[in-house]
């Protein structure tokens, strides 16, 4: 089997591949403002989207922005929040962060990273996500699926999901990190499995390491 070229010469190719098999990739959390969005992607920490979603269902018709989750307060937003992961911490960080909206951004969601990863519980993956999803501004965060997916295709080897970022936004040309990574998440998902890939059926295996190593070609009649 031919040696696979750098990963720098496979990512054109990699990327419109990604482009055609998902054309319509999107975040996978029910949202309608800024706020909405920022909620969920804080609860979405350890949990996933179709749960959140179960939780934001019933959670924002209550909310008419952070004042009113500041008003709802701790212990029945504990409540309402406590089928996701980590409810009490994720239910004091939402008060704090609504909290740091009302006092210093006029109840509005920043639309500028220092600022949101100032607020409680946001981290570099959060303010990305609301960034590119909310502000259309482009930012590429690294969950476990693009991680996953990234490394096996060998468009980074960095420890930490930081460095994979930096690995990822100096290949990839900005305009398309934000529909890379939801694409990355939707083969996750749907194909690079954490457990059993599905690399048989794999429209990248042919440009990826992990895939090639799983897929063995088949045996010519000769060597039968």
């Amino acid at each position: 089997m031919p040696r696979l070229s750098s990963p720098r010469r496979r990512l054109p190719v990699i990327l419109d591949l990604l482009a055609a098999t998902y054309p319509h990739a999107g975040c996978g959390l029910d949202f309608h403002t800024p706020f909405e969005l920022l909620l969920a992607t804080v609860l979405s920490a350890q949990c996933t989207d179709r749960r959140v979603n179960l939780v934001t269902a019933r959670l924002f018709p209550k909310l008419q922005g952070p004042q009113s989750l500041v008003d709802m307060g701790e212990d029945q937003l504990a409540q309402e929040i406590r089928d996701v992961g980590l409810f009490r911490s994720k239910a004091r960080s939402l008060v704090s962060l609504s909290m740091d909206l009302v006092d210093h951004h006029g109840g509005e969601v920043p639309a500028q990273r220092e600022a949101l990863e100032a607020l409680a519980g946001v981290g570099k993956k959060t303010a990305s996500v609301v960034l590119a999803n909310a502000f259309s501004i482009p930012a590429l965060a690294v969950d476990t699926h693009v991680f996953r997916v990234s490394h096996r295709l060998g468009l980074s080897t960095a420890k930490t999901a930081d460095r994979t970022a930096s690995d990822l936004m100096a290949m990839v040309p900005e305009s398309r990190w934000i529909d890379l990574h939801h694409q990355l998440i939707w083969h996750g998902r749907l194909v690079c499995h954490a457990r059993n890939p599905a690399c048989s059926s794999c429209p990248l295996c042919a440009l990826c390491p992990e895939g090639r190593r799983r897929v063995r070609p088949s045996p010519s009649p000769a060597n039968l």
